[in-house]
């Protein structure tokens, strides 16, 4: 802890240590060793101090995220994948569908040429992992600290911590998933576009193996996603109308399992076990202002998805890489941290791309809301001709992986 005093200057200053601002601050990595830059990460929650030696039991509840073919090769660029994969679940296979309609659209590994579409690993363990790696590197740490101030200067910003700290960054990047507020002390806005819907989340058991296969299933109620996991277990991500799931979180698991077997029907044979049932309700969220001089916002702080395309924390992955690909541009270019082309230059990267995850995830939400007379026809005739159509169908691929913008 610093004592309270004049301001410790650092070149960059992140703003929450979880995946988003962890991954920033390893790709960070050669940048710190190669120009020296004084790097601070200020975290709010305590952390677990846990070697990846350490027995590693992940319990059944445990949150998973789908990691695309592109951010694993990114991982691989951090230098953090062949720990990652150790708990990596592959994707081999998805299939799309609509309840009680004909025509599915499949895609497939083997006929892309790679070894997995993706992959799901619990959140806990690419956390594991990441902090693992920044623990090598020259940081400060600043952990449990909450920003209980930040102001703008004409060097960059000046942040009030409350462990008494008292930091000034060049760059300060928001990575705190916009809970802490601190977008709306600098007057940053949000558009925010409810979706009226909750997901709920759990992992289940299921009676036959999922053979890597992960499913997307539209039904009228909303959409219902399955991720495999090890062994015989699948993290379910169930869209109800908001409301609705309140009365699905109160029931016994014999009728929660019932209710899903209904839903969903029986491409995985039976529901056998439901863990612990999460929500959250989904908002299609996009800072208004990503960028201004000395301040960076990435991942949920930026931009926040509705989980249907299962592309939030992927987007989220390419903005960190692109951020550190502008700022290494920049320190070539003997500009300073925070300059306001090199936050622009990483802003139009960063404005197609988002642009483009943003329009496929909310179009599937609104087409597959949508229940006009001959639309659900229309719809599985779209899906038998996207699987039968094999460049649209590799390109529809090659985005999900994130292979291509």
């Amino acid at each position: 802890m610093q004592a309270t005093g004049q301001a410790i200057t650092h070149d960059i200053v992140i703003v929450g240590g979880g995946l988003v601002g962890a991954s920033l601050g390893c790709a960070l990595a050669p940048l710190i060793e190669r120009f020296g830059w004084k790097v601070a990460i200020i975290e709010a929650a305590p952390l677990p101090v846990a070697s990846l030696d350490e027995g590693w039991q992940p319990s059944f509840d445990a949150r998973a995220s789908a990691i695309a073919e592109g951010s694993a090769q990114r991982f691989r660029q951090l230098g953090v994948w062949d720990a990652m994969q150790a708990e990596a679940t592959p994707i081999k296979r998805i299939h799309i569908s609509e309840r009680g309609r004909l025509g599915a659209t499949r895609l497939n590994a083997c006929e892309l040429g790679v070894e997995a579409l993706g992959h799901v690993i619990p959140n806990a363990w690419m956390g594991r992992v990441l902090h693992q790696r920044l623990n090598t590197l020259p940081l400060e740490w600043h952990c449990p600290a909450k920003v209980e101030s930040i102001t703008p200067t004409p060097q960059g910003h000046d942040l009030s911590l409350s462990d008494g700290s008292r930091l000034h960054g060049a760059l300060t990047v928001l990575a705190d998933g916009g809970r802490s507020g601190l977008k709306e002390q600098l007057g940053i806005a949000s558009r925010r576009d409810s979706y009226q819907q909750t997901a709920l989340i759990a992992h289940v058991g299921v009676s036959q193996p999922h053979q890597g296969i992960a499913y997307e299933r539209f039904t009228r109620a909303g959409p219902i996603a399955l991720l495999p996991l090890p062994g015989q277990s699948m993290e379910l991500i169930w869209t109800h109308d908001s409301g609705e799931e309140q009365a699905r979180l109160a029931l016994s698991d014999g009728e929660f399992l019932a209710q899903l077997q209904a839903a969903f029907g029986d491409r995985v044979g039976r529901f056998t076990q439901v863990g612990q049932r999460h929500s959250y309700p989904l908002t299609l969220i996009t800072a208004q202002e990503p960028v201004r001089p000395g301040l960076a916002v990435l991942g949920n702080a930026a931009h926040a998805l509705h989980p249907v395309a299962g592309q939030g924390f992927n987007l989220a992955l390419r903005g960190v890489m692109d951020l550190v690909d502008a700022l290494e541009e920049g320190e070539w270019a003997k500009r300073p941290l925070g300059d306001m082309a090199t936050l622009q230059a990483f802003e139009r990267r960063r404005a197609r791309d988002r642009a483009n995850v943003i329009r496929f995830s909310d179009g599937l939400i609104r087409l597959f809301g949508l229940s006009f007379p001959l639309l659900p026809h229309a719809r599985a005739a779209g899906l038998i001709g996207l699987n039968m159509v094999g460049p649209l169908r590799k390109g529809l691929a090659r985005r999900a992986m994130g292979l291509e913008r």
